[in-house]
């Protein structure tokens, strides 16, 4: 089977996703983590940087479950569209 590359804004999304996952998973092992959610260390670690950005819901959903956040927070962090940069309002002599 043949995978579509991911947009960039898929890559963002999980990026974005990766950090939440750290910032909640704070001092604890990667280990820890990853057992309590029943995945390999190895899948945290590429989901965390961004190498695995669509991982699949059971394993979102166990994670959640893992780190104590709740699906509704992660889909408000990371479902949502990345907002517009400011268009640029350089003013250019003519």
């Amino acid at each position: 089977m043949v995978r579509t590359p991911l947009t960039p804004e898929e890559r963002r999304r999980g990026e974005r996703f990766g950090a939440l996952l750290r910032a909640a998973r704070g001092e604890r092992s990667m280990t820890d983590v990853a057992a309590a959610a029943g995945i390999s260390a190895e899948t945290l670690r590429k989901i965390e940087t961004g190498r695995a950005p669509t991982p699949s819901f059971f394993t979102i959903a166990a994670l959640a479950t893992a780190l104590g956040v709740s699906l509704d927070a992660l889909a408000d962090t990371c479902a949502a569209p990345e907002p517009e940069a400011p268009a640029d309002s350089t003013v250019h002599a003519a």
